[in-house]
C-alpha cells in the first residue's frame, strides 16, 4: 500500500516535520513481522532468515513447528499519519539472545505494542518485564491465532499482572483494521500518560 501523502509512495513528502518511533515486541513467533507488514505503507524491511538446526537448540518451536524463518535483527515499517507526522514501526526479534538489540531499538521510542499468544502466554512475562525495566510504556494486544484458546481479557490481564491502566485488547495481526485499532490503543495510552504522568 503506497502512502497517499508521499509524492510517490516511497519517499516522504517535504511537509513531514515529525517522526515517531514505536516498538512492536513479543515473544518468538507471536506475529510481529506480520503486524508491521500489515500496517506499513511501504514494503517493510525484514531481516528474516531460515531457521537452522542450531537454532532448534535455543528456539522453542512448541506450538509453531511449521515456522521456517525468524527475524534476526528487526522489522521496519512506515505509516504516514498526517502531512506533518510519520510513524516508524520497529519490530524486535523475540528470542532472549536478542535482548541487547531490544535495548538498542528502544532508544528514542515513545512506547511499545506487546503482542501475546494465548497458546504460549507464559513466554510474554519476560517481554513485559523488559519493558518495565526500561520504563517504556506499552499496550498489550492478544494476537488471535486460528485455534488458539480464548480467555476473558481480565483473566489475561491477571495472568500477565498488568496494571488496570495498561490497555489490553484483542488483535489479528493479519487484519489491517484490527492492527490499526491496536496501534490506536497504544497511542491513546501514550497521550493519556503525557497528560497525567502519575
Amino acid at each position: 500500500m503506497g502512502s497517499a501523502l508521499a509524492s510517490d509512495g516511497l519517499y516522504l513528502g517535504a511537509s513531514v516535520k515529525t517522526a515517531v518511533k514505536i516498538l512492536v515486541v513479543g515473544h518468538f513467533a507471536v506475529g510481529k513481522t506480520t503486524f508491521v507488514g500489515t500496517l506499513s505503507e511501504i514494503r517493510p524491511l525484514r531481516t528474516e532468515e531460515r531457521m537452522t538446526r542450531a537454532g532448534e537448540l535455543v528456539d522453542d518451536l512448541a506450538g509453531v513447528e511449521d515456522k521456517t524463518t525468524t527475524t534476526v535483527a528487526m522489522d521496519f515499517g512506515r505509516l504516514t499519519l498526517t502531512e506533518q507526522l510519520v510513524l516508524y514501526l520497529f519490530g524486535a526479534p523475540g528470542q532472549q539472545r536478542f535482548t541487547q538489540l531490544w535495548h538498542d531499538l528502544s532508544l528514542g521510542a515513545l512506547g511499545a505494542l506487546v503482542l501475546v499468544d494465548t497458546n504460549r502466554l507464559e513466554m510474554s512475562f519476560e517481554v513485559v518485564n523488559l519493558l518495565e525495566q526500561r520504563g517504556l510504556p506499552y499496550a498489550v494486544a492478544v494476537n488471535q491465532f486460528d485455534g488458539a484458546p480464548s480467555y476473558p481479557l481480565e483473566e489475561i490481564r491477571e495472568a500477565l499482572d498488568l496494571l488496570p491502566t495498561t490497555p489490553l485488547l484483542l488483535c489479528d495481526a493479519r487484519d489491517h483494521d484490527s492492527s490499526v485499532r491496536a496501534l490506536i490503543a497504544l497511542v491513546d495510552h501514550l497521550i493519556s500518560l503525557e497528560r497525567d504522568p502519575a
